[in-house]
């Protein structure tokens, strides 16, 4: 629970500063994290059945 209140207040640190004047969406730093963590989880699962 923790791990994910901090991990979002990083994406979103990560989200304001990355492109100084502008803003990214924090959807967007997420998914980039987030997408490669799921294939990975998703494979280390096709292993073991």
């Amino acid at each position: 629970m923790l791990f994910g209140a901090v991990f979002l207040v990083l994406a979103d640190v990560v989200a304001r500063s990355l492109v100084a004047p502008a803003e990214l969406p924090i959807g967007v730093v997420t998914a980039l994290v987030g997408a490669p963590f799921f294939l990975v989880v998703l494979r280390r699962n096709r292993r073991l059945t």
